[in-house]
Parts: structure tokens; sequence; C-alpha cells
């Protein structure tokens, strides 16, 4: 028996999916988790996991390394409602050994369980390439834009957050106490540090990466 630990929050996609899954001979439902901390305790003695990437206390890439070290052998399908390749990327990139979107029948899942648990590759050698490759580009483009934000000051940090607070030139020179001749020329090094040309992409790529918060 192919045994296989379901990981989805969404109740209304998980349990039929089990209960589909238990009308296959070969397959057998050993643990449900709608939760990482759940899916925690149902680690071992699991063939084949199939995860889903949203779950309301995290990632579930976290699991698929968490997986691995409990039980070496277990292969892991993501199933996950982004078509965005990057996401898909960072699956494989992470370990999975195979992604699908949630669109995709139920014969393709239990066909993708079947050949998971089977050891064969549930995408071509072309396939995982190209993954890889957006996935390490992806990552390029992270690594830059945490140089980015490393070359702006502390002051210039301050002046960004503030903006995410929605201030003006104005109000931004006096909660920081400056001229806002002063702020103003803050905000066009930020956009130069940036390489952004105007403040709200300058808000939207600190946003992205968390180097501001809005309240």
């Amino acid at each position: 028996m192919i045994r296989v630990l379901l990981v989805d929050d969404h109740a209304s996609f998980r349990q039929p999916l089990a209960f589909m899954l238990e009308q296959e001979p070969d397959l057998t439902v050993i643990g449900q988790a709608g939760s990482l901390a759940d899916a925690r305790t149902l680690l071992r003695d699991v063939d084949v996991a199939v995860l889903d990437l949203d779950l309301p206390d995290g990632s579930g890439l976290v699991l698929v390394r968490e997986l691995h070290q409990a039980n070496p052998h277990a292969r892991v399908l993501v199933l996950t409602a982004s078509v965005k390749r990057k996401e898909l990327a960072e699956t494989v990139a992470f370990g999975a050994d195979g992604a699908l979107h949630k669109s995709v029948g139920l014969a393709d899942i239990i066909a993708a369980v079947r050949r998971l648990a089977a050891g064969e590759p549930l995408h071509t050698p072309e396939e995982l390439i190209q993954m890889l490759r957006v996935a390490g580009q992806e990552r390029d483009k992270e690594l830059a834009a945490r140089a980015s934000l490393d070359r702006l000051t502390r002051r210039e940090r301050e002046v960004l957050q503030a903006l995410a607070d929605g201030l003006n030139d104005r109000e931004i020179a006096e909660r920081l106490g400056m001229s806002t001749e002063t702020a103003r020329t803050h905000m066009v090094n930020i956009l130069n540090k940036l390489g952004v040309q105007s403040r709200l992409q300058a808000l939207v790529f600190a946003l992205r990466h968390g180097a501001v918060q809005i309240a």
C-alpha cells in the first residue's frame, strides 16, 4: 500500500480527495492535516505527502525539508492554486518532487502519487532544469533587492517608513525633525539607491521585501 499524507487547510478539498484516494486498492491515507503544526505530528511512515503551499501557520514548503529529515524516503507532491512559474519553481528548489495545479483531475493526482511512490520523476529533465533556472533567477533578484535596501541609511529607512505611513514631505520633515528640503533629498536618494522612478514604486519595493510595514 502507498501511504499518503494530505496537508491542506481547506477541508472541503482535502476530505473529498482523501475519500477518493481511499477507493484505490493500492492507496491509503494515513493522515490529514490543515496546518503545519498538525502535519508535523504525522511525518513518519509516509510514502507520498500531498501538500498545499498556503497554510494558516506558514508555507507548506517548510514541511518538505522536515519530512525528508523525518523520513528520507518520502516523496512530496505539491498541489497549488498558483499558476506562477516562480512559485512552481520554488517548490522544486525546496526539494519537492513535483507540483501540480489544483485544477487537475483526480486521475492526474492519483497517477502522480503512484509515479512518485515508484521512484519515477513527475517532470521531464527539461522541465526541472527550467524550474531550477527560474528559481535561481528569482533568488538573484531577491539578493539584488536586499543589496539595494542595505545601501539605505538609517535616516533613509525612517523616511521610507514615514512614506509607508502615508505622510507627505512636510509631515515627514516634522516627524523626523528635519527641513522639508532635506526630506525631499532623502527621498531622491532612496529612489536612486532602489533603482525606481517614483515614490509609489519605492513603497511597493520596500513592502515586497519587508523593509517597511503598513499598519
